[in-house]
């Protein structure tokens, strides 16, 4: 047992971002609320926590490396200033790194870099526990998890399936990632790669991962069920499903048309709100059929609508009475979660998701979810089993319990059918932001997130302190 606080170094992508950096954001400031020795290292640092603690980009790489990075990242202010300021940046890089120019050519995931090999002399004392997040985005090198989960107990928290696979972060209906990946569907598919070395880069973690003793866990059922199949599952201790948490001080119900009121938005109209960056090109998302729903709710709904895209480039249009409005991304929380609070429905339609955080902060928010049955989201919704005739066997809930609707994957007649029963049923509408809000409390706090892992770290520290095995749990 530990005679002081526990040591916990978090690895993310950026501070501030996505859904997987702002869960490993509020777990790094609720470990630190409750005493936690609690660090965060990043590939991009956005602001100006001294705990959040850059990997060094240029630590590690040789004179004729740092000299050209140096002149690259003298360029950086003047990004977007020109095409010729993006191909000076693109030809420094390549000078100092021929390598890893050569290996992008042929398709080969990148590595290079040495930073990372720094990882544990980052903070100012050794961690207990390394809690890694999205290793992808262009800062970690997965090849020092070997030596790393030697050290010190290594939890990876899977957001998505990039490292099950050659190089897609969901592979959609391709099950290539099972056996071994090569001919590769779609090679665009985020991180993208230019040729097909899927095969070897399948090969290449799964031999990183044979090496390494590992701790995963994820969000939800469903991504572990693809854990169980895929290259890392003879390399795991022990896995653990922990669904993600919220803030449930920021993301909370509140009064409609106060929220409405500071937002500035009409209050005679029913609110269908999304979210999505970029959503019209987000290959995740499926804003056709979200598109397709909301046109067709304008053209048969008596009634004013008001559709919002949170994420979008800013504008507004007008089909019939109803009016779409993009918003940009808002970067405050308290924003959010007034829009949330504003909206009478939220709407979530993708192709693939894992566990979403603007589900659960709707739902934290008591605004009922229509989604598309995909991924980790039948886990976060309990649906309405009064619009079964639209959905799917998830819907089983009667209206004690229901917190919204599940719909089917492209279907854009049924979401919108079902946004139209809900709309027409404020009894039924009322009760499920009711259990909307109960069941967030219960399932989907930060604080529930956190006592778990905190309660994991121990176990883990504990046996790592007193040499005991770690008995590997059956997947």
């Amino acid at each position: 047992m530990l005679n002081r606080p526990l040591r916990i170094l978090q690895v993310s992508t950026a501070d501030f971002g996505g859904g997987a950096e702002k869960i490993a954001w509020n777990l790094f400031q609720n470990y630190r609320a409750r005493g936690v020795e609690s660090w965060l290292t990043v590939g991009n640092k956005r602001g100006d926590d001294p705990r959040v603690l850059p990997i060094p980009r240029l630590k590690g790489r040789g004179a004729w490396s740092q000299f050209w990075l140096s002149l690259e990242k003298q360029l950086q202010p003047y990004e977007g200033k020109g095409r010729a300021i993006s191909r000076t940046r693109t030809l420094l890089r390549t000078v100092a790194h021929p390598r890893r120019e050569l290996e992008s050519r042929f398709g080969i995931e990148d590595f290079q870099y040495p930073g990372t090999h720094r990882l544990l002399d980052l903070p100012p004392h050794e961690p207990d526990i390394v809690h890694c997040h999205n290793l992808h985005g262009g800062y970690f090198d997965l090849r020092v998890i070997p030596s790393i989960s030697r050290r010190v107990p290594l939890v990876l928290t899977l957001h998505d399936a990039w490292l099950l696979s050659g190089h897609c972060a969901h592979s959609f209906d391709c099950d290539r990632w099972k056996l071994g990946c090569g001919q590769c569907p779609d090679l665009t598919i985020y991180p993208a790669i230019g040729r097909d070395a899927t095969a070897y880069n399948w090969r290449r973690k799964k031999k990183i991962f044979s090496a390494s003793r590992i701790y995963v866990s994820t969000p939800s059922e469903w991504l572990m069920r693809r854990v169980e199949q895929s290259l890392l599952h003879h390399s795991i201790a022990e896995a653990r499903m922990i669904p993600n948490g919220m803030d449930l001080a920021v993301f909370c119900p509140a009064e409609k048309r106060a929220a409405r009121s500071a937002l500035g938005l009409t209050q005679d109209a029913s609110v269908i709100l999304f979210s999505a960056y970029r959503p019209q090109t987000n290959i995740y998302k499926d804003y056709k059929t979200l598109r397709a729903a909301m046109e067709q709710l304008a053209q048969n709904m008596r009634r004013r609508l008001l559709f919002l895209c949170l994420g979008g480039e800013e504008g507004v249009e007008r089909v019939d009475d109803a009016e779409f409005r993009s918003i940009p991304y808002q970067k405050d929380a308290s924003i959010v979660a007034r829009y949330y609070q504003a909206a009478d429905l939220y709407l979530h339609a993708a192709r693939v998701d894992t566990f979403p955080c603007s589900v659960l902060e709707a739902l934290a928010c008591a605004t009922p979810v229509i989604a598309t049955n995909v991924g980790g989201i039948p886990e976060q919704i309990k649906g309405w089993q009064g619009v079964r005739l639209h959905a799917e066997d998830s819907n089983r809930y009667d209206l004690n319990y229901a917190t919204g609707a599940l719909v089917p994957m492209g279907d854009a007649e049924a979401m919108a059918a079902t946004v139209q029963r809900l709309l027409s049923d404020e009894s039924a509408r009322r009760q499920m932001s009711k259990n909307a809000a109960q069941d967030a409390r219960e399932r989907f706090g930060i604080e529930q997130q956190a006592e778990r892992y905190l309660e994991w770290y121990a176990e883990l520290a504990g046996k790592a302190i007193s040499h005991e095995p770690c008995l590997t749990t059956a997947l």
